[in-house]
């Protein structure tokens, strides 16, 4: 009986531990950290080893395979030395997706990738296909395989998860744009990041499809210098494409396949430019799995949009308060600043990823009347824009940095919480950041 052991006992580590005993593995789970009650629960139930605080190396390293949960570095001693004893590392994505015929959708992008996969689900479900959504979002991908039984899979894949791959090979890639951002797991090195974002179309051939944005300034450059095997869909909101997504006279323009699709930009559920793009990409995406042209014009209509991603909370005295914490990073928070059209108090800080804020310098200058610094050390923020914004003001927690904008907020502005950095100073995740902003809005 072949060996799988597993580092984490998260979602993605459980999930696999399931598809791994049902698939005839002996399994063994091993967290450094403490595993969750609802997971060990899980666990037991499954009879299922596991350890929880540390990694005993004798029952790790008689590994036939390991999966590896993204959140570990491939820096870490134990993985290097996994790898030189040539026992294979791989991720979640590429365990599950040899124990499914599905049809494959694999999105990733440094942002985007949320709202582009849950829109796409969004579509296919309401074309009525058997399809679900996994991945980097909800629930664990491996778990849906070993229990579920869908035609189709739209998956939200970081680039961490790809780093893991060795066959995984979906018949639909999107990249939703490529910006700096996790550049400490890279050697600091941009290149390293876009390189392991494009590992989504490796093993893709001439019957695979790359949908991706043509307007981005990294990936047209990459696709140059390093070809790949699958057809190229781009979609553009700047200029006018022979094949894909792009704009016309407030029009979404698709041409695919032999298909055509018009759609006012009007329908639009989600607001900004960004949106547009997401939208063009879903579209095209439920276009190649054959989901009818009028169900994916209402469906874009009834869209939600993802929690925590430009969500509106509340109005309070004709002031707008906005929650946007899943903005970990710079290129996240432009959009944001670029989508809100009234005068902004800027809620932004945190656990700085080695962010470069010049980029906002122009938006900054035009949108923001008041900066709220929201973390542990906002030294950054205060060099970045302590020169361009008058008022300034630093916080340590969510319900002081809320009641400072509601002090400074006038009738007409909009209190904005994105901010630009990981939310681990102050708070348990990005999530949790947001649900803080919700509740002491709600508490005004």
């Amino acid at each position: 009986m072949a060996r799988l052991v597993i580092l984490g006992g998260g979602e993605s580590g459980v999930g696999t531990a399931i598809l791994g005993q049902r698939e005839g593995f002996e399994v063994f789970v091993s967290d450094k950290g403490e595993i969750k009650e609802k997971y060990k629960e899980v666990l037991e139930h499954f009879e299922i080893e596991w350890e929880s605080g540390q990694h005993t190396e004798s029952k790790i390293m008689n590994a036939d395979v390991v999966m590896k949960s993204p959140g570990i570095p491939d820096k870490v001693p134990l993985v290097k030395a996994l790898v030189e004893k040539e026992i294979p590392v791989i991720s979640e994505i590429e365990f599950a997706s040899k124990y499914t015929d599905a049809t494959l959708i694999g999105i990733t992008g440094s942002n985007g990738k949320t709202t582009t996969t849950m829109l796409t689900y969004h579509l296919l479900k309401n074309g009525g296909l058997q399809v679900g959504m996994a991945g980097n979002i909800g629930d664990s991908y491996a778990k849906m395989v070993a229990e579920q039984d869908f035609d189709q899979y739209v998956l939200e894949i970081s680039s961490f998860q790809l780093d893991g791959i060795v066959d995984f090979k979906p018949h639909i890639a999107m990249i939703t744009n490529i910006t700096p951002d996790h550049l400490d797991r890279y050697e600091y090195k941009f290149e390293n990041y876009i390189a392991s974002k494009f590992r989504i179309a490796m093993n893709q051939d001439e019957n695979d499809y790359l949908i991706y944005d043509a307007d981005d300034e990294v990936i047209p450059e990459w696709l140059k210098e390093h070809p790949v095997q699958s057809k190229l869909i781009p979609f553009s909101v700047k200029q006018k494409l022979k094949k894909g997504a792009w704009l016309e006279d407030d029009k979404i323009i698709i041409e695919i396949e032999q298909k055509t699709l018009e759609m006012s930009t009007d329908i639009l559920a989600l607001e900004g430019q960004h949106n547009v793009k997401n939208t063009m990409a879903a579209s095209m995406a439920a276009l190649l799995v054959k989901v009818r042209k009028e169900t994916i014009r209402q469906s874009i209509q009834s869209f939600q949009g993802v929690p925590h991603r430009l969500e509106k909370v509340l109005k309070i005295n004709h002031v707008e308060y906005i929650n946007d914490s899943k903005a970990t990073n710079v290129n996240a928070t432009f959009y944001a600043l670029d989508g809100i059209k009234k005068p902004i108090v800027w809620i932004v800080g945190g656990v700085d990823k080695g962010n470069d804020y010049a980029e906002l310098m122009p938006l900054v200058r035009e949108k923001v009347k008041a900066i709220v610094c929201l973390g542990m050390d906002n030294s950054k923020l205060v060099d970045a824009f302590g020169n361009v914004i008058d008022l300034m003001v630093e916080t340590y927690s969510m319900e002081e940095a809320v009641k400072v904008a509601y002090k400074i907020a006038e009738r007409g502005d909009a209190v904005l919480l994105s901010p630009a950095c990981a939310s681990f100073d102050l708070f348990q995740n990005y999530e949790d950041r947001g649900d803080q902003f919700k509740a002491a809005v709600k508490n005004l």
